[in-house]
C-alpha cells in the first residue's frame, strides 16, 4: 500500500491505495487525457464514502465496464 499526498482545490490530502489501484488510476487518467489530480478531484466531488474507497470503486467500475 502506498500513501500519496495530493492537493485538491487548495487542500492537501493523503490517500492510501494499493499499488494496483494507483496504477489503474494512472492508466484511466492517461486514457482520458487527464492528470491524476483531475481524476481524483472528479471522484472527490461525487463520492458518498471515504476518498480512498471512492477511488477503489471508481477504478473497479472502470475495468468492469471494459
Amino acid at each position: 500500500m502506498k500513501k500519496r499526498s495530493l492537493t485538491i482545490d487548495g487542500h492537501r490530502t493523503s490517500i492510501s491505495l494499493e499499488d494496483e489501484f494507483w496504477e489503474g488510476l494512472k492508466h484511466i487518467a492517461n486514457i482520458r487525457g487527464n492528470t491524476l489530480v483531475d481524476i481524483v478531484k472528479k471522484i472527490d466531488e461525487r463520492r458518498n464514502s471515504g476518498l480512498s474507497s471512492a477511488i477503489r470503486i471508481f477504478v473497479l467500475n472502470y475495468y468492469k465496464d471494459q
